[in-house]
This record gives C-alpha cells, sequence and structure tokens, in this order.
C-alpha cells in the first residue's frame, strides 16, 4: 500500500486504518500484532499503517514501562516493514529523533502534548514525510490548523490531523464530533484516534486508565461523522500489556469491528 494513493489533500473515500501497540514490548508480541492486523485489514480491503511508539516520553510516572527506545525500537520496526511489508508510523519527541526516525518511518506522528511545539512540527515536516499531529487534549478543533499551518509552511503538503478528545474535567475526555469537519473544511484529513478518545488521563494515579468497552461506540459514531480513518491500539491481552492497556482494544475484536465502520463509510461515502 502506498500512502500516496490514500491521502491526496482531500482526504479520502476508504477507511484508513492506522493500529497497532501502544508501544513496543519486544519484537514477538509486535510482529503478531501487526501480522495480525495486516491480514484482516487485507481481507478487508481496508488500507494499514502499522503504529508502535519506540518511546514514550510522556507517560505518567517515572516508573512507566517507555519502550526500547530509539536505536532497538526503529530495528524492530524496520524489520517488520521488511518482513511484512507495511508502512510505519511512530513519534518522536525531540528534534534529535528525526534523523534517525525518518529512514525507517513513513509516517512521523507529533504527540499530543507537542502540538504547538513549533520547531518540532516544522523539522518534521522538512523530512518530507508524511506528517500525523495528534491534536492536544487541550485544544479546540480550529487550534490544531495552526499546527497544521507550521508543517505546511515548510511546502510538505502531507499532512494529517488525529483527533483524540478534549479535556473534561479531571481524568476524563470528551469529544466533539463536529470537529472532524471543522478540521476537514481547512483542508486536511482526519483520523479518529478510538482508544486515546476513552482514555482516563492519570485516572489510576500512577498511569492512565481507560474505557475500552466503548471504543467501538466512540468508532462507529466517528466514521459515520466522516472521519477518514480511524487510530486504534490494539493487544492480544490488554490488561498485561506494559502501556496503556485499560484503552486498548483486545486484538480479536478488531476484525468484527472493522467490518462494522467500513459498512459505515462506504454509505457516508459511497464510491
Amino acid at each position: 500500500m502506498k500512502i500516496d494513493d490514500v491521502f491526496n489533500g482531500e482526504g479520502t473515500s476508504r477507511l484508513v486504518l492506522i493500529s497497532g501497540p501502544c508501544v513496543i514490548e519486544n519484537y514477538e508480541i509486535t510482529l503478531k500484532i501487526a501480522g495480525f492486523l495486516k491480514q484482516v485489514a487485507g481481507k478487508l480491503d481496508i488500507p494499514f499503517i502499522f503504529k508502535a511508539s519506540y518511546d514514550k516520553a510522556n507517560r505518567t510516572s517515572i516508573k512507566s514501562f517507555r519502550g526500547p527506545g530509539i536505536s532497538k525500537g526503529l530495528e524492530i520496526l524496520n524489520r517488520i516493514k521488511r518482513e511484512l511489508k507495511v508502512p510505519i508510523l511512530s513519534d518522536v519527541h525531540n528534534i534529535s529523533e528525526i534523523y534517525d526516525a525518518k529512514r525507517v518511518l513513513d509516517v512521523i506522528q507529533i504527540p499530543a502534548f507537542l502540538c504547538r511545539q513549533t520547531d518540532l512540527i516544522v523539522a518534521v515536516a522538512e523530512t518530507g514525510k508524511y506528517v500525523n499531529i495528534k491534536k492536544g487534549q487541550f485544544l479546540a478543533p480550529w487550534d490544531v490548523v495552526n499546527a497544521a499551518e507550521k508543517a505546511a509552511s515548510t511546502g510538505n503538503k502531507k499532512i494529517i490531523i488525529t483527533e483524540r478528545g478534549a479535556m473534561f474535567g479531571y481524568n476524563n475526555l470528551v469529544t466533539d464530533f463536529r470537529g472532524i469537519k471543522i478540521i476537514q473544511d481547512a483542508g486536511y484529513p482526519v483520523i479518529f484516534d478510538a482508544t486515546h478518545s476513552i482514555q482516563l488521563p492519570g485516572g489510576q494515579g500512577a498511569c492512565s486508565g481507560g474505557q475500552r468497552e466503548f471504543v467501538p461506540i466512540m468508532a462507529k459514531a466517528a466514521v459515520a461523522s466522516g472521519a477518514d480513518g480511524i487510530f486504534m491500539e490494539v493487544h492480544p491481552d490488554p490488561d498485561n500489556a506494559l502501556c496503556d492497556g485499560p484503552n486498548s482494544l483486545e486484538l480479536e475484536k478488531v476484525s468484527e469491528l472493522l467490518s462494522q465502520l467500513k459498512k459505515i463509510k462506504e454509505v457516508v461515502c459511497p464510491k
């Protein structure tokens, strides 16, 4: 799958899937998840981009698992990319990471907490790679357009925005589905993060909580609202995942949900 064949700057009539574990735990489990997702997406003819973080620098606690780090993590992602022939997305937290990351990643993600960091956004966009900007929980939909324009100022038009809800009181998020159209009207395709939108940030004190039972509801609502694709973190055993388990969808539930989402997308955006 060539990403240019899916995103053309004006969204897409096809449902796009960005999915994988929150963080790389090890090569074996990461490969297992990637292989499963590729098989399901291929069967449903859904464009698929594999996502996994090599380092989660914004964890709640200093004791939280962050991942294998950039060197080992990119080695694992590159191996999966070559073996499964899937495009890869991961996030960067510092400008110093970009040189190594761009050699492996097809899509470079700006984390939600860093979506106003001008120098980071510009440096990522200057790679010429696709840039996925996650809308910060503290931004209104129209505010994230400013972040997109920072990337576009480099001449890079390969910009995707991911909606993931907004802060609603303490340890809770709420999604305003009007934001999907607002961002699209500004000229950017919108991916909806169905798993982080039901996260309870810091909800367990030293780590975040989540309500994964609401992932299907939020995903269906987003696609019905016109989202260009879905972002989902998944895991074969979320209760024992090393990162974001409470808001990760069980791998066994992915196929049925994607089938339903594709049907909704076909109704909303008939070919």
